[in-house]
């Protein structure tokens, strides 16, 4: 009976090293960064199909949009410069009261949904929706597109760019 006992807190104490060297918290933010990098790439395909597709021109969400202007991604008419959602460390502040809602424009046609970030903002506590979805949109004079993550976590910025 000893000897079981004795390799019962043999194996504990393996498994309690194991857990430390391989540190969840991190793999699992490190996870969560690369969905955001491929929901990213996700959005930023969806708009580029639909410029494709339509001859050139953007959505037209996108267009009523001003240039260079970061514009959150989503379906709210308020609140989406909130200095709650995107994190400082990223650089991206959002001007603009309303997100851009480019849901009418791709869902279906080029996007099953527009995605939004997987966890609350981790300085502000922030919970992403489809209203607010975490994600922004940048269309600067030359008409090239950026979209970004505003809460990436183990990296300093999550962005893609065509």
């Amino acid at each position: 009976m000893i000897e079981l006992l004795i390799v019962i807190a043999i194996i504990g104490i393996i498994a309690a090293i194991v857990l430390v060297a391989v540190n969840p918290t991190q793999r699992l933010a490190s996870a969560r960064d690369a969905r955001r990098s491929a929901e990213a790439y996700s959005i930023l395909n969806a708009v580029l199909n639909y410029t494709v597709d339509k001859s050139g021109a953007f959505p037209p969400s996108l267009v009523a949009a001003a240039t260079t202007t970061p514009l959150m991604i989503g379906s709210a008419t308020s609140g989406c410069n909130d200095s709650r959602i995107c994190s400082v460390s990223t650089g991206i502040t959002i001007p603009n009261a309303s997100c851009v809602n480019l849901g009418a424009d791709i869902v279906d046609a080029y996007d099953a949904i527009i995605p939004y970030d997987p966890k609350p903002n981790i300085t502000t506590g922030f919970v992403y929706s489809s209203t607010a979805t975490g994600y922004y949109i940048i269309k600067n004079a030359n008409n090239r597109i950026e979209v970004g993550s505003c809460n990436p976590e183990n990296v300093a910025t999550i962005k893609v760019k065509r």
